[in-house]
């Protein structure tokens, strides 16, 4: 299997959740074993030599792929959340999309000043997300953070907003 395999694996969605965005359907990737299989061990084999200690992914697609990839990287698996889903104290940040508002929070105690991070999500489009969650990893010290994505949408250049970042990589690219 290669990349081409997993893009086509991807739906387009016109017009979600609003007029002129294209909404990138990863279900119908994951529900093909093959596919979900290929894209894990590709992540996997990119990271398993970084010394990750835990993973951190974004609510809710990025809790997919992260879990597994923590569990086949041997490392603790963190769940940043949509407001009032957790609860422990916590950290929380309120960040903008490209089409609206919105905010993540993470436990206080779910980082340590020794763990090597990877933040995982499904999707960089613009970086607000991104953006917000490396923003709130930085509440807990200078830990090195890699960045993953299953997609990528190139045109909108969200990595200009990311920085301070050990790498970024994205499986697929549009």
């Amino acid at each position: 299997m290669n990349i081409e395999k997993i893009k086509k694996s991807i739906r387009n969605v016109p017009d979600f959740p609003k007029k002129g965005i294209q909404f990138k359907d990863i279900t119908t990737a994951l529900k093909e074993p093959e596919v979900l299989q290929e894209m894990v061990n590709l992540l996997y084999e990119h990271y398993k030599d970084k010394g990750i200690t835990k993973v951190v992914g974004i609510e809710s697609r990025g809790f997919i792929i992260g879990s597994i990839l923590a569990y086949k990287l041997g490392a603790g698996f963190v769940m940043l959340r949509k407001p009032g889903k957790l609860p422990a104290d916590k950290f929380k940040i309120e960040y903008e999309l490209e089409y609206g508002t919105d905010s993540l929070e993470i436990h206080k105690d779910a980082i340590s000043e020794n763990d090597v991070l990877l933040l995982h999500d499904d999707l960089l489009a613009t970086g607000g997300s991104a953006n917000a969650s490396l923003q709130l990893l930085r509440k807990f010290g200078n830990n090195p953070v890699y960045l993953s994505f299953l997609i990528e949408l190139t045109e909108l250049n969200g990595t200009s907003k990311l920085s301070g970042l050990e790498e970024i990589y994205s499986l697929v690219k549009y």
